[in-house]
This record gives structure tokens, sequence and C-alpha cells, in this order.
């Protein structure tokens, strides 16, 4: 089986810092390589993939300045990709809502995964392609979409990434965009509603800089609210690995929300609040606690720390990044099945 899986051009594989649905890619390509499947990844030139990579971009961009000009881009790219795919490979992996419209031009199967929340015009939009198959990155999200062909499968990750922290420091952390969605001002809130410190990092996006400057930096001081900046991967390990809990007191419907599996990987539990998938990853009592409201989740930092080892042994269980690639696989070949099949009937 021979798979393409099609990235944005604008973001790095694996990611160097921010980029979620690269660090999804990058981490699916490498295990579907290790479980024998051959796998070809369209990206940028300043990807560093264990796996074959195209590029018609070499250049990363982010964050994105002029939204005409990347949907251009994104549209030359991904365009691309797909004509050159079709030529070599078994089934083409689209991640943007652009590619879509290559599915009436090519004869291969193509997978789809969903990224983002529900949005009606992209939910209309997606029925127009009853041939594709869409994979939902959670059931929740699986409940909103229309489409005839769909399936959830969750997010997973490389576990040996996350070192396992049994003894926690008393503070609570918050990693993500710095935007209202994110509830990063909530997170405020309930550090200072439970008498806890709170060590916050993440990008400031230039669309979210006033929000930033009005409603975040005011309450910084660097001692009881510190911003820390961006967070690599041996900075999350630090910071998620120590906290008492991750704060994550979204303000939307969270499609998935993979930065509360990291830290779950870390030992340490996540305090949400409840929106979209957040009540699939996290597991009452054992790796968090999920509640309406910030004053709620305040009161469960004194339920605090919960056993590290078991807060662990949840995400090997249900998140790791083998358990996605082998539900990928299970896609793939289905498709593929059927495929032939209806070659054979014709």
């Amino acid at each position: 089986m021979r798979v393409a899986l099609i990235a944005p051009p604008f973001i790095e594989v694996p990611p160097r810092e921010y980029g979620g649905t690269e660090l999804f890619i990058g981490h699916l390509a490498e295990e579907l390589q290790a479980q024998g499947v051959e796998v070809v990844l369209y990206s940028n030139g300043e990807s560093t993939p264990s796996v074959e990579n195209r590029w018609l971009y070499q250049h990363s961009q982010w964050p994105i300045k002029d939204v005409e000009r990347a949907q251009l881009k994104d549209l030359d790219h991904t365009t691309w990709a797909v004509a050159d795919a079709q030529r070599d490979c078994d089934i083409i992996h689209l991640n943007t809502a652009q590619g879509l419209v290559c599915s009436r031009f090519v004869r291969k199967p193509i997978v789809y995964t969903l990224h983002h929340t529900g949005i009606d015009f992209l939910s209309q939009y997606y029925t127009r392609f009853p041939e594709v198959n869409f994979v939902c990155i959670s059931e929740f999200q699986c409940s909103r979409e229309p489409m005839p062909k769909k399936r959830p499968i969750h997010h997973g990750i490389r576990i040996s990434d996350y070192r396992m922290q049994p003894q926690k420091k008393q503070y609570l952390s918050f990693i993500g965009r710095i935007a209202p969605i994110k509830g990063t001002h909530l997170a405020i809130e309930i550090a200072k509603q439970s008498g806890v410190p709170l060590k916050i990092a993440g990008e400031i996006q230039p669309a979210y800089r006033e929000y930033f400057e009005s409603k975040i930096k005011p309450q910084i001081d660097g001692k009881f609210i510190e911003y820390v900046g961006l967070a690599d991967l041996a900075a999350k390990n630090e910071l998620l690995g120590n906290s008492l809990a991750m704060l994550f007191p979204i303000q939307w419907d969270e499609p998935f929300g993979l930065v509360m599996v990291e830290a779950m990987a870390c030992g340490t539990p996540v305090l949400a609040l409840r929106g979209g998938s957040v009540p699939e990853v996290v597991q009452e009592g054992v790796s968090g606690f999920v509640r309406r409201g910030a004053k709620d989740l305040a009161k469960c930092v004194a339920q605090l720390p919960l056993p590290a080892e078991a807060v662990r042994a949840y995400v090997e269980e249900r998140f790791s990044m083998q358990r996605m690639a082998r539900d990928y696989i299970k896609l793939y070949s289905e498709v593929l099945e059927s495929a032939g099949r209806e070659k054979s009937a014709a």
C-alpha cells in the first residue's frame, strides 16, 4: 500500500514550534511507515520527515499575514501534489479543504481528515463530495457532520517523546494560542481563585495582539502569573510535566485538543471546560476533571494531584500513535477493497 499524505505548505513537518495539523501528519507518516505502509509526504522544503518528502514551495510561511495569497499558495501546492500522487500512490490523504475539488479529476480514492470545529459552509461544501472518505477527529465532530462516508479516529502521539513526571510542583500550566477562544483569561481567573500560580506558554498571533495587551499582559507579574513564550517539545516536557495540572478553559467546541493528550502523557491531569470533544479525551477523576464553569474548575485544584502513573497509563491505552496508525490502515484497506469491488463490477 502506498499512501500520499498531503500537508499544507506553510509549516514544516514535523513542526519546530506551532503546528497541530503538521504534528499529526508527521506522526502519522512515521508510524504508517513503521507498520509497513509506504508513505509519500507532500509538504515544504524545510520538512525533515522520516519518509519521502516532495515539495513545490521550499520555505515555511507562518504566521500567515495575507490570507488571499495564502489560499492561492495552498491551492497551487495541493493541486500539484494530487496530480503528482495520482501517478504512483494508491490512496490520497488530504488535510485541507481546497484539495477536495481535485477528487473530481482523479480516480484514486480520497481520504480527508477534518482538523477544525464545525463550520456550516464547510459542512455543506463537504456534502458535494460524497465519494470522499471523511475522518473526524472525535465522535463529537462526527455527530455534527452530514457527509455519508465518515468515521471518527482520535489523534495519537508518540508517547516516548513525553517524560512522565511523578512529582509535581505547585503551579498550574496553560499551553496554546493566546486567544479568547482558548480561554487564556479564564486560566488566569482559575489560578487566582485556586491560589495556585500559573505559567502560560503559547503564540501571540497578530490577530490577537490586542487581546493579549488588554486582557493578559496586565495580569502578568512574573511571579504568580508568568508568560514563558513559545514551547517546543523540551519546554512542554518541563512545563507540563512539573505542573499540578494543565488548564484547558476553551470557549468553543474543540474538535480534539492534542495538547490535552500531551499533558496527560507527562502524567499531568487536565482541568477543562466542557466543549466539543473534551469529555471524550479527559476521563473524569482519572486523567482530569471537566466542568461547565471556571469557578467549578478552580475548586477541582483542591483534589490534586492525581496519580501520575494512572494518567500516563490512560494515554498509553487510548491515544498512542500506534493505535492511530492502525485505525488509519484499517480505513485505507477498507477503502481500497471497496474501490476494487466497484472497479470489478464496472
